[in-house]
């Protein structure tokens, strides 16, 4: 086993820095002296950056878990075990995780290693199993792109005939599809009808369709029996061919995946809105937060809000991304990040809105004005649709109920 191996980082197909990892399983990442003196340089993230907007350029070294920046690019929980057993490589292994998979990340970010070789040496797997007898087998199985979750998902192709097919490798798609939940029933449809919903109250949602597992093509073996739909969204970090440039707020806070609940709050997330991007950006948050308040969607964690870097340089708000109704599945009294003081939704008020501002230096007139629109556009948006959008009757209940306690609804 080597001491030192070397991962590229490329941004937008530029080199633009290195992550070593030492014989003791630290890794360190460094930018290039290239990078550093560009005074147009793309940008990476926003947490590489100091108060005063130049760019950080010395990192901490980390032990077996890359940086956060670098960790929020990998998959979690069931998705990361399922890809990781596929490249025969222990899944806390981030290194040659990222190695494995940094083909296809999201956003405008890929990996490739310094030496030329496409696999990490069988040693450095994590299990002892012998090269000779896995070589073939795991490159023959391993899919080399990531999404970030925990959800079953991969990246599609759309075919001329409006099918979707899973490409080699699962690389190069331009939309996602999510399968169906293992857990809990008609998660697709409620996804589906949260952003449809969405879409027709004003927000930035890109293209979906509810699609038939069966009618996806090249899908990898292994994923047992999918009861219901599938949900595909167009990815908007990819657009015709080229990949845009996004993180999400647990890459810009420097937190782990592990701590999308707990390192920041909404206010925090409006805090960099308004500093980073424009006014109708801070109206899309605010929009955004209260729809789902009001559907009781409580996993909107750091994760599930990501910045969008059109023009390489400065940030703006990305489109909508997993709005779903959770208070239908799990009853939660608690959104996922507190919105300034409290993170009750029945303690959502014009006054907490108002605390929000203030402490985000955001105009509040702006904010409430926000809430209210947006409050009175779901309301008109829900009588409407909600029979003709495709969720249980359950769900219909359980949003109709919940909204009914939270008093900016009331308003």
């Amino acid at each position: 086993m080597p001491d030192v191996s070397v991962l590229e980082v490329l941004l937008h197909g530029v080199p633009i820095g290195t992550i070593t990892r030492f014989a003791d399983d630290r890794t360190l990442f460094a930018f290039n002296k290239d990078y550093i003196e560009d005074a147009q340089r793309p940008t990476l993230g926003l947490g590489f950056k100091d108060a005063h907007g130049q760019l950080i350029t010395e990192q901490r070294p980390t032990h077996v878990k890359l940086l956060p920046y670098f960790s929020n690019l990998l998959p979690e929980g069931h998705m990361r075990t399922y890809l990781a057993q596929r490249a025969d490589i222990h899944p806390a292994r981030e290194f040659f995780l990222l190695w494995m998979l940094g083909k296809d990340l999201p956003g405008a970010i890929s990996i490739r290693p310094a030496d030329g070789h496409a696999w990490p040496p069988a040693e450095d797997r994590g299990d002892g199993a012998d090269e000779d007898d896995h070589d073939g087998r795991r490159r023959e199985n391993a899919l080399r792109f990531s999404l970030t979750g925990v959800q079953l998902k991969f990246s599609a192709v759309s075919e001329a005939t409006g099918g979707l097919t899973i490409p080699a490798k699962g690389v190069g798609g331009s939309w996602i599809v999510k399968l169906p939940s293992r857990g809990f029933e008609s998660v697709a449809e409620n996804e589906f009808s949260m952003m449809t919903l969405a879409g027709k109250i004003g927000m930035n949602v890109p293209p979906i369709r509810l699609i038939d597992p069966a009618s996806i093509r090249n899908l990898p073996e292994g994923l047992g029996t999918l009861k219901g739909q599938a949900l595909a969204i167009e990815r908007f970090d990819r657009l015709e061919g080229d990949a845009v440039h996004i993180e999400d707020f647990a890459q810009v806070f420097g937190a782990y995946p592990d701590d999308k609940y707990g390192k920041a709050s909404y206010r925090n997330l409006a805090t960099v809105i308004g500093a980073e991007a424009s006014h109708a950006d801070v109206e899309e948050f605010i929009s955004r937060l209260v729809f789902n308040a009001l559907i009781g969607n409580a996993d909107m964690h750091l994760k599930n809000w990501s910045l969008i870097y059109p023009d390489r340089r400065r940030a703006a708000l990305a489109p909508a991304y997993d709005f779903v109704s959770t208070i239908a599945y799990i009853p939660d009294a608690n959104a996922a990040l507190k919105f300034s003081r409290t993170r009750r939704f029945d303690e959502l008020t014009l006054e907490e809105l108002s605390r929000l501002a203030d402490k985000a230096l955001l105009p509040q007139k702006l904010v409430l004005d926000a809430a209210a629109k947006t409050v009175a556009l779901f309301h008109e948006n829900w009588a409407k649709e909600k029979k003709n959008l495709p969720m249980p009757d359950a769900v219909v209940k359980a949003i109709e109920e919940h909204s009914r306690t939270i008093p900016l609804a009331r308003s």
